[in-house]
């Protein structure tokens, strides 16, 4: 893929009134979810579930793309369509994580650095074999007494960056998602602070890796109070400290900003994405790369019967619809 391939492809990923779908979450993960609703994590339950998102009719009117997991970008559906043809089919483009996890970072306790560098060139250029045109790899970083340290903040862009230049290297767009996380009682003030010494030191390393900025995508928290701070900054705060910090930090280069929800609310990630395109026009596109926030209702709808598809279908078309709205601040 050239330059202008990949260009075109970040480009398409943040389309007017378009976001993700991230569908990449590992077995473990799943296995929780699918607990909640009292089903087992077979493949087969894993598979049907997945279909049935991807199946979605209109889907492709609100979902630009779609990150899988390496299970899934390899299954076909129950009647022998391969998933990533359902999702081509829809107009939704295929994705993949590439990261092998947020490992524990050597000598300093309770943080993270995120694996995978090995062998990522030969895994890259099989992913692309199978359909992929655009991949995606997780930072995380904690907020805590003397954390996120320099060491943990410089580990993780480091390997950003590496993943990101290895994936433009295999024709793939690089979705580049440092995540400080919401757990803590830390203040929306601390929140500020991290996350734009984060962005910095990302964009430093992406800078020093030569990645091609506007073939790339940005999946970044939003600033936010912690999950446990007895003062939780509202809706407007969220939306006008996010946009500052993003602006500080992100060149104007990069297409676009596909948002994480980080563990809030479904609603309450649509109205801080509607808050911050409603105050104007920016160098970016400001838009979504949900996980839970999108699949919460359908996976409760569905609740692995057979009989609950249109139901479940019904409910993922919902939450699309609104975040489609969000993404051009018209969400009511």
């Amino acid at each position: 893929m050239t330059s202008a391939q990949l260009v075109d492809t970040a480009n398409a990923l943040v389309a007017d009134s378009k976001g993700i779908l991230a569908a990449d979450e590992s077995s473990p993960t799943i296995k929780k979810r699918f607990d909640s609703i009292k089903i087992e994590s077979t493949e087969e339950n894993r598979r049907d579930y997945r279909d049935m998102l991807f199946s979605t009719p209109d889907a492709g009117q609100f979902i630009s793309g779609a990150i899988l997991y390496d299970e899934t970008i390899r299954q076909s559906a129950a009647d022998g369509t391969a998933l990533v043809k359902k999702l081509e089919s829809a107009g939704i483009i295929p994705g993949i994580k590439v990261d092998m996890g947020a490992k524990p970072l050597a000598g300093h306790p309770g943080e993270t650095v995120t694996e995978g560098l090995d062998g990522l060139r030969a895994r890259l250029e099989d992913y692309a074999k199978l359909g992929a045109r655009f991949t995606k790899w997780r930072g995380v970083y904690t907020i805590g007494e003397a954390m996120p340290s320099a060491a943990c903040i410089t580990a993780n862009a480091h390997a950003l960056a590496r993943y990101a230049a290895l994936a433009q290297e295999a024709g793939l767009v690089p979705i580049v998602e440092p995540e400080v996380l919401m757990d803590g009682s830390h203040s929306i003030d601390d929140c500020e602070e991290v996350t734009e010494e984060v962005l910095r030191s990302v964009y430093n390393e992406l800078a020093i890796q030569e990645v091609l900025l506007e073939g790339s995508l940005l999946k970044p928290n939003m600033v936010i109070s912690g999950q446990d701070c007895p003062e939780q900054a509202g809706v407007a705060e969220v939306a006008e400290r996010t946009v500052r910090c993003l602006k500080r930090t992100v060149p104007a280069a990069v297409p676009g900003i596909v948002f994480l929800s980080g563990g809030q609310s479904d609603e309450l990630a649509t109205e801080h994405l509607d808050a911050m395109n409603k105050l104007g026009e920016l160098p970016w596109k400001l838009s979504f790369s949900y996980g839970r926030a999108l699949q919460a209702a359908p996976l409760k709808a569905w609740s692995g019967q057979a009989a609950n598809l249109a139901a479940g279908q019904a409910a993922f078309l919902e939450r699309a619809k609104a975040n489609s709205a969000a993404a051009t601040g018209t969400y009511a």
